[in-house]
């Protein structure tokens, strides 16, 4: 696989995260670590039964255990502290402040050995981040002290994926196999919070499930794989930034589904974001 096709691979874990609002949306009122657990069980049987047809299972026996502590560190802990800051600070800036992890992953990708970090990295990165900043506040602003904790676990929650996403590069030689692992544990640690602090409501009717089943099969599972793939394989810098897509995927598939109303603020977002990529995309090509 090539680097640009491995980068592209990557990209799709991106495009799938841009559902994961709407199928979230169309899971409740199901509370979010019991959904975890039911959707890192789906992508971690998923991976298993991936791996099984692939007669590949003998390559979990050869991944270091601290490997497998890491990747399930990664998944769980992102998803555990982004929930966390949820509860103590308000939605859009925990949110905002979790979304640091795309320009966390350009920067830190400096630190890999063969890896060069050129100013037009940073740079999209950062223009990308207004674009995601517009998007996820909606140009609101006004931090609170109040709130400080929830901050704070928001950047632990972007400290922890882009950690994650750099080291997944620093584990090249390990098999994507082993994100079936990562997820399995992530639904095991999941469930006895979930008993702790939520009250059980399991997916309600069609809508629900469905929802729930999709979100297993590709936010929340297939995704995890193809991003497993372009961190190691592809340009990571170019992922990083490319990321930010995400919010602005999510918002317009909200509003095709009608959850949510266009404005001229998404469409400067959007003009943001494409401009980050684009300047990441140059500073890529001269590297090459």
């Amino acid at each position: 696989m090539t680097k640009s096709t491995a980068t592209l691979v990557g990209f799709f874990a991106v495009l799938l995260w841009g559902v994961l609002a709407l199928l979230t949306v169309g899971a409740a009122p199901t509370p979010p670590l019991l959904l975890n657990s039911i959707c890192f069980a789906i992508g971690g049987v998923l991976g298993l039964a991936w791996t099984a047809m692939s007669g590949n299972l003998g390559q979990l026996k050869t991944v270091p255990a601290h490997v497998y502590v890491l990747g399930t560190l990664g998944l769980f802990g992102y998803h555990a502290l982004y929930f966390s800051a949820l509860r103590l600070a308000p939605a859009e800036q925990a949110s905002l402040i979790a979304y640091l992890w795309p320009l966390l992953i350009v920067v830190l990708s400096g630190l890999l050995p063969g890896e060069r970090l050129r100013a037009g990295h940073v740079l999209g990165a950062v223009v990308g981040f207004g674009g995601a900043a517009l998007i996820v506040t909606g140009g609101a602003t006004g931090f609170q002290s109040e709130n400080i904790t929830g901050y704070i676990l928001a950047l632990a929650c972007a400290l922890t994926w882009s950690s994650y996403s750099v080291m997944s590069r620093a584990f090249g030689t390990i098999p994507t196999a082993s994100v079936a692992v990562f997820c399995l544990a992530s639904a095991a640690l999941s469930l006895p919070l979930h008993l702790t602090l939520e009250t059980t409501v399991w997916p309600q009717g069609a809508t629900g499930w469905s929802s729930a089943i999709l979100l297993g099969l590709g936010p929340v599972g297939l995704a995890f794989y193809l991003w497993d793939i372009g961190v190691k394989r592809g340009n990571i810098q170019m992922l990083g930034t490319a990321s930010y897509a995400a919010p602005l995927v999510s918002t317009f598939v909200l509003i095709l589904a009608g959850v949510a109303t266009p404005s001229w603020s998404l469409a400067f977002a959007a003009l943001l974001i494409t401009g980050g990529a684009v300047l990441a995309a140059r500073a890529s090509l001269k590297e090459a």
